[in-house]
C-alpha cells in the first residue's frame, strides 16, 4: 500500500511516539520522585508542579529543590543549574544536523521540549537513516509523550507528597531509564570507550560541587572517543 505524502507526518509522529512509550516505565517514577521533592523543600504542589513546566529539566530540577531546601544563594541555585545542564546545547547541536532547515515557529516549541530521552530515542533513529523524511515529526512525536509523561508524574508526586511509600523504592527509576538509552546507542568500540571513560569520570567526580561531575565526564568520553577514532585512522 502507498501510503500519501500528507500522512507521512502523522505517521511519523506516531513512530516516535512509540520509540519513547517503554522508557516511560522509568520516567514516571523519576518525576514522581521530583514532585515529592518540590514539596518536601517547602514548595506548594501547584509550585512544585510548574516548576516543571517552566524549567522541565529533571535532574537540574532535583538539584534546585535540594539548594532551596538548604536555604542557599540565588547565584548558586542558578549556576548550578545552568552547569548541569550543559548537555542540551550538545544535544541542541546534535539535532541541529538533521532538523536545521525548519522554520522558527518549528525550532522554539522542540527546543522547549528537548530531553534526554526524547533525543536519545531520536538520534538513534536518525542514524538509521540520515535521508529519512519528516525527521521532526519523529522527534515532536517522542519528546511531546515524553513531556506528558514527565509534566502527570510531577503532579502526582506532587499532590500525593510523603504518602507515597518508602518501599516503592523509586529512585531506582533514574539510572534504568538512562541505561535503557545508553545500550542501543553504543555500535562500535569507540563509543563503548566514551560510554566507560564518562562512567568512570562521573562515578570519581561524584560529590563536586553545583553536579560539576556530569559536564566534566560529557567532555572526557567526548574527547576519549574523537581521540581514539583519529588514532585509529592514521
Amino acid at each position: 500500500m502507498i501510503v500519501s505524502d500528507s500522512s507521512q507526518p502523522i505517521a511519523r509522529f506516531f513512530a516516535g511516539a512509540r520509540a519513547i512509550t517503554p522508557i516511560l516505565m522509568g520516567v514516571i517514577p523519576f518525576a514522581m520522585i521530583i514532585g515529592v521533592v518540590a514539596v518536601d523543600s517547602g514548595l506548594p504542589a501547584t509550585m512544585g508542579s510548574a516548576m516543571s513546566l517552566i524549567v522541565y529539566a529533571g535532574a537540574a530540577q532535583f538539584l534546585i529543590m535540594q539548594l532551596l531546601g538548604a536555604n542557599s544563594a540565588w547565584w548558586v541555585i542558578a549556576l548550578a543549574a545552568w552547569i548541569i545542564n550543559l548537555r542540551f546545547m550538545l544535544y541542541s547541536a546534535s539535532l541541529a544536523l538533521h532538523i536545521k532547515n525548519l522554520p522558527l515557529k518549528w525550532k522554539v516549541p522542540l527546543a522547549y521540549l528537548i530531553s534526554d530521552q526524547a533525543y536519545g530515542v531520536s538520534i538513534i533513529e536518525f542514524d538509521k537513516d540520515s535521508g529519512q523524511h519528516h525527521k521532526h515529526w519523529f522527534y515532536f512525536g517522542a519528546s511531546l509523550v515524553m513531556w506528558m509523561a514527565f509534566q502527570t508524574g510531577t503532579l502526582i508526586g506532587a499532590l500525593l507528597g510523603a504518602q507515597l511509600p518508602e518501599s516503592w523504592s523509586l529512585d531506582f527509576a533514574f539510572p534504568l531509564m538512562f541505561t535503557a538509552l545508553l545500550i542501543p546507542s553504543i555500535k562500535n568500540r569507540f563509543m563503548l570507550l566514551a560510554a566507560v571513560v564518562s562512567g568512570v569520570v562521573a562515578v570519581l567526580g561524584h560529590g563536586l560541587p553545583y553536579s560539576l561531575n556530569l559536564p566534566l565526564a560529557i567532555g572526557a568520553g567526548i574527547a576519549a572517543g574523537l581521540f581514539s577514532q583519529k588514532g585509529s585512522d592514521q
